[in-house]
């Protein structure tokens, strides 16, 4: 089996692997970058080939304009997949990932793209909405918002500097996922599985169960110990169902 992928500057393949069963597209969170699935490449490699996700403003696309309109982005990115990618595919989105990657699905399948199944990690439903306004509150809040979920390294908040460089990421992520409203029309046939964790504040079991109805494949829900980032902690059974699933 061969991909013919090209050079993307929307794509990162960290462990070429031209002759896997199957190919994995990850969809970061807020305020992240493609490096934080290289060690779920490493780990699923050569047997799934994982293709990370590079959001436009960051890391070697820093100097290109952020864009805070899942909508948008998802357009942009079907357009490369469609073009891009080959053979059996998959989607793994990260909470404003998971928004992104079920959007994204739902313009591949009217193309002859049917996904062998869609992750949607730590993310409500679409149709489960909370009046949330981040992205609005001064830096010191949205800072404070970031640390509370745990995703970024205390340290790299805790440092001015880099503060002022990944604060603009973080503001427009933020505003991206939060004004994130559903549409109405054709949703996706794929299987999904929902994965959460049991103390998440971002999603609660509750909030994630509709994501059965925004497909007519099968549905699961998976739940962890942890918060926000359960699978910072988790990440040898989170990749042990991926290879599970997809090297098959």
């Amino acid at each position: 089996m061969t991909s013919s992928l090209k050079a993307s500057p929307w794509i990162r393949r960290f462990h070429p692997a031209p002759a896997a069963a199957a190919r994995l597209v990850c969809f970061p969170h807020a305020g992240g970058a493609a490096s934080y699935f290289h060690p779920v490449s490493a780990a699923l490699s050569p047997a799934v080939e994982v293709l990370a996700v590079q959001y436009p403003g960051r890391q070697d696309r820093h100097a290109e304009p952020l864009v805070d309109d899942l909508f948008v982005l998802a357009d942009r990115l079907a357009d490369v997949l469609a073009e891009e990618v080959r053979g059996p595919l998959a989607f793994f989105g990260h909470s404003m990932g998971a928004s992104l990657a079920f959007e994204v699905a739902r313009r591949l399948e009217p193309r002859g793209t049917r996904l062998l199944e869609l992750f949607v990690s730590a993310r409500r439903a679409p149709t489960a909405v909370r009046d949330e306004r981040a992205h609005e509150k001064a830096d010191a809040a949205l800072l404070a918002e970031v640390k509370r979920l745990g995703g970024t390294q205390a340290w790299v908040l805790d440092d001015e500097e880099l503060v002022r460089l990944v604060l603009p990421t973080l503001r427009n992520d933020y505003k991206a996922a939060e004004l994130y409203r559903y549409r109405p029309g054709p949703d996706v046939s794929c299987p999904v599985t929902a994965l959460i964790g049991d103390s998440d504040p971002k999603v609660t079991e509750a909030e994630a169960r509709p994501w059965a109805e925004r497909t007519s494949g099968g549905f699961e829900l998976k739940t962890y110990p942890g918060g926000h980032f359960y699978l910072n902690d988790h990440a040898t059974d989170v990749i042990r169902l991926l290879r599970e699933r997809l090297a098959r």
